[in-house]
């Protein structure tokens, strides 16, 4: 078993055995003032979590115990894995507000980094696989492609299918730039202060470096309740029912994991072990305690039809409520009538396995009242054999004389690590199911096993009469409708006077400027610019229709900042359309190009929050939502199909369907031109409904040799953003026969100078978005003065153009 290694200085035998009687007499004495303590005190827990909906599910459950016997001190967000760290966090403190917990410690990210040599620098922010870490919040998604980006995915995730928004109060808590506790931070404080057990139901990156990092640390770690993996487990899902023809094909039924969008490489890894394999090999040979909840388990209490019915009919509080609203929504966009069979309930399972397990280990009882629990010798599979392979795949030996973190070279991670989903490696011929085990729980015998206690089964119901058929479905159900430790509100309660009401401009008899739809990657300046162009008097420009690329500086579900934006001007009459989150000719799992874009702080989680500024706007009734129907191609209708989130074709084809017959579009492009080129490649009569086109975008090389601004990849001298986070999609619009106008890097630098943008801002009259404009110039201006991530920043009116 590969470990880190700590050398004793040598000392005599006769100061060893002094030391050893003067430890065992403190050791004794502290014990009895420890023992009498601790049986007052409430267990301490720590969750780490990545934010999807049955995490959420066992957030609630931790949160109604009685804080008498259990208290939840702290919450970490696994930001590699379902959800993105700006938007969980705030979902995350949104929940915490509603349950009157504002005192639990949250934490996310962080921009430290890990050096070539193997040196961790503090807060690294657990954005990307440890073997994939370097210094910076860059980088592939080499695991964290699995996760569908959109529907049934980190989409849905971050906006919790649009019940979020429609439902949880806000509270004062947010982020903030550069004022957001870290992941690092909160670990650190948390367990440091006294014993604590740990919850891990996302991925391990974040706990792992922690133990890495501050090994000294692992004796405040009573107990770790893991969510993960599969040891023996044969998946229910994805099997040919028994009637079924010969022409129906068997998925991932019977493999060990539940990589439904890998099964073909890696039929044996579950999601979150499968987030980062090295991260969870660093945690299960800690030395600290270990229960796992694994897929043997889970795979044994499914969301059946009683339980789901259960809940429905006991909604008596608010946090039973929100629970009901994720469940139903993850039920109706389920991509088949198996989801009574198909979702499981595994996070919030593993909440009570460890609730159980702690109280009947407090009250000297054995045993666990909701799994089958028997101990079983695994490890964590994190590279493939054969070992000692040099085949450019694994970080951790490629050119290293030395490898990273002083592995043993030909030892257990010196293997072939899986690339991605269609890793050739992992290809069998004539097979389709594949060979990998990057992330394999995988039961041996050796100096590589530890020993683990591991739930086989989820116990029935002591209830005979019951029409539940698992215990831990009555003890949920039973806490969540708990009248102690109850939501406080919901937003409607919270501002009983606040109605969804939406703000539209009466155009009759009014006359209407040049049809204008702009394109926007929902960066910091695209709003500005947003905003500019709402300003413009509409006889001179009519902003008829936003595209929103989610392949740029923001992920998709930011849309809901562009729905709030346009409230505020009263212009909710303006469709928003949701584009592609890859790029052209790229796959839809995967993040070409995009990878470019920091993660952390003058990145995604930045733009996502608005630099912390998104959440003093006014909430918009339009949202994103996971809402669909069967006319545009879902199984099934949702509960309300009339509020789906269009597309950003079918935005341009509503407005180009409203055009006189002599009018044309005027587009503007403030981001990738994904957008726009999907529209010529599906729309053959796109050109002719199109005036110009204006293009935020590109560099052109001068006479001084000016660089581009891909700050990320220094070995790319003279690209510009915009066009190289869709190359493809950039030739065929600019190939095309549109007039076009290019506003190239050149341009923009020239309008891009903060100071006298904010004077003039200063001198303006003071309306709710020149405020809203000043505020966040101010606070970019001053993060760019101030610290080094976000030197990059620059801002331009280049929406100025086409008025």
């Amino acid at each position: 078993m590969e470990k880190w290694r700590w050398k004793k200085p040598a000392v005599s035998w006769r100061r060893t055995v002094a030391a050893a009687v003067a430890v065992m007499v403190w050791a004794a004495v502290a014990a009895g003032v420890v023992a009498a303590t601790d049986k007052a005190a409430p267990r301490r827990i720590l969750l780490d979590t990545d934010m999807d909906t049955d995490d959420l599910l066992a957030l609630m459950y931790l949160l109604k115990q009685n804080r008498s016997e259990f208290e939840l001190k702290a919450v970490t967000i696994n930001a590699n894995a379902w959800s993105d760290a700006g938007h969980a966090v705030n979902h995350l403190y949104d929940i915490l507000y509603m349950m009157d917990r504002d005192d639990i410690l949250v934490g996310v990210g962080g921009d430290g980094g890990i050096s070539d040599d193997g040196i961790i620098y503090p807060n690294v922010g657990g954005y990307l696989p440890l073997i994939d870490q370097g210094i910076t919040t860059v980088g592939e998604c080499r695991y964290r492609q699995t996760v569908p980006i959109e529907g049934g995915g980190r989409l849905d995730v971050d906006t919790n299918g649009g019940i979020r928004r429609s439902f949880l109060p806000q509270g004062n808590r947010r982020y903030l730039p550069l004022h957001q506790p870290t992941t690092q931070q909160v670990m650190i404080e948390t367990i440091s202060a006294r014993p604590t057990t740990v919850i891990l139901i996302g991925s391990h990156t974040n706990f792992a470096i922690f133990l890495m990092t501050y090994p000294h640390l692992k004796r405040n770690v009573e107990h770790i309740y893991i969510m993960g993996g599969g040891v023996r487990s044969k998946n229910p899902t994805g099997c040919c029912p028994k009637n079924a023809t010969s022409s129906c094909t068997p998925q991932q039924c019977g493999d060990i994991g539940n990589l439904f969008t890998s099964y073909s490489t890696n039929p044996n890894a579950e999601f979150n072990i499968f987030g980062d394999p090295f991260a969870a090999y660093q945690v299960f040979h800690s030395g600290i305690p270990i229960t796992l909840v694994p897929l043997d388990a889970t795979n044994t209490i499914p969301v059946n039809e009683e339980f789901f019915y259960a809940l429905q009919q006991q909604q008596s509080t608010f946090e039973a409520e929100y629970c009901f609203k994720s469940l139903k929504m993850a039920r109706d966009t389920w991509s088949d009538d198996q989801f009574h069979a198909s979702y499981f309930m595994w996070d919030s399972f593993t909440s009570g396995v460890a609730i159980s397990s702690m109280r009947n280990d407090k009250n000297f009882q054995h045993g666990n009242d909701f799994a089958e629990l028997v101990y079983m010798n695994i490890t964590v599979i994190t590279s493939n054999e054969p070992y000692g392979v040099h085949d450019s795949s694994n970080p951790l030996f490629n050119v290293h004389t030395i490898p990273k973190f002083g592995l043993k070279k030909g030892g257990v991670h010196s293997g072939h690590v899986q690339t991605g989903i269609t890793d050739n490696f992992c290809l069998i011929k004539g097979s389709r199911k594949g060979r990998c085990e990057d992330g394999y729980t995988k039961e041996m015998s050796g100096p590589e096993a530890v020993r683990v206690r591991v739930a086989t089964e989820a116990k029935p119901n002591t209830d005979k009469n019951s029409h539940l058929n698992r215990e831990f479905f009555k003890s949920f159900l039973e806490v969540l409708a708990l009248s102690k430790n109850s939501g406080r509100f919901d937003i409607m309660s919270q501002f009983p006077f606040y109605r969804e009401v939406l703000y539209k401009p009466d155009f009759v008899n009014k006359s209407r400027g040049k049809a204008v739809i702009f394109d926007m990657d929902m960066s910091p300046g695209d709003f500005i610019s947003l905003i500019y162009l709402l300003k413009a008097p509409t006889e001179v420009l009519d902003l008829k229709g936003i595209l929103v690329s989610c392949n740029g500086w923001a992920n998709a579900a930011t849309i809901d900042v562009v729905y709030d934006i346009l409230h505020m001007m009263g212009r909710d009459d303006i469709p928003v359309g949701r584009g592609n989150s890859t790029a052209l000719g790229t796959p839809t799992l995967g993040c070409k190009y995009v990878s470019a874009i920091p993660q952390g702080s003058g990145g995604l989680l930045d733009c996502d929050t608005l630099y912390g500024l998104a959440r003093s706007l006014p909430r918009s009734p339009r949202r994103c939502t996971a809402e669909n129907s069967v006319e545009h191609g879902a199984p099934r209708n949702t509960g309300h199909p009339e509020l789906r989130q269009p597309l950003a074709f079918e935005v341009w084809q509503s407005v180009k369907k409203q055009l006189d017959p002599s009018e044309k579009i005027t587009i503007l492009t403030n981001g990738p031109l994904t957008n726009l080129a999907n529209i010529l490649l599906s729309d053959k009569n796109a050109s002719s409904a199109i005036k110009n086109v204006y293009v935020v975008g590109g560099h052109i090389r001068d006479e001084n040799d000016s660089k581009g601004n891909v700050f990320t990849i220094p070995s790319n001298r003279y690209a510009e953003f915009n066009i190289f986070l869709d190359p493809l999609a950039a030739i065929v619009v600019l190939e095309s026969t549109l007039d076009i106008t290019l506003i190239p890097l050149s341009s923009q630098r020239k309008a891009a100078s903060f100071p006298p943008l904010l004077e003039a801002l200063k001198h303006t009259q003071h309306t709710p978005e020149s405020s809203f404009v000043l505020h966040l110039l101010s606070l970019m201006h001053d993060l760019q003065q101030k610290h080094k991530l976000y030197h990059h920043m620059v801002m331009s009116a280049a929406s100025s153009v086409i008025c």
